[in-house]
């Protein structure tokens, strides 16, 4: 999580960080399911996952990320960060299949992204955007 720049203080992007709080924990009890091996606590892990990441995704799609992807300099970054939903989508979805196997690859992925956004795109979205944006992304951001 960023802790420099102050962009925690933007309510939304707060919002998003103890999100990112949240979905990593989870993400904790789905590891510790899948090295019991026990495919009930496997698929109620991912459920509980899938839970809190699902809508959390969708809001900044419909928000942030919707208005940054108007300034040329964010476009391809907010693709490959959307990309990267669709892929932790998926991976998830194999690991409640029974891919145990994939849950390295998605738990990598997750942390990887969560970075990229506590630490790059929204310290840069404090900078970029301003007073009638950040009204945008409020009203176009789902609440939980």
């Amino acid at each position: 999580m960023c802790t420099y720049c102050g962009c925690e203080s933007i309510e939304v992007i707060g919002r998003f960080m103890a999100e990112h709080t949240e979905i990593i924990n989870a993400a904790g009890q789905l590891r510790r399911a899948v090295e019991g091996g026990d495919q009930g606590a496997v698929r109620g892990a991912c459920d509980k996952v899938a839970a809190l990441l699902h809508p959390h995704t969708n809001a900044e799609e419909a928000g942030l990320f919707s208005v940054m992807r108007r300034q040329d300099e964010f476009t391809e970054h907010i693709d490959s960060l959307c990309a990267e939903h669709t892929t932790l989508d998926e991976q998830l979805a194999a690991v409640r299949a029974g891919d145990y196997g994939r849950f390295l690859e998605f738990h990598h992925l997750l942390r990887h992204h969560i970075d990229r956004e506590d630490n790059g795109l929204f310290p840069a979205s404090a900078i970029a955007l301003d007073g009638p944006d950040w009204e945008e992304i409020d009203e176009a951001t789902p609440t939980p």
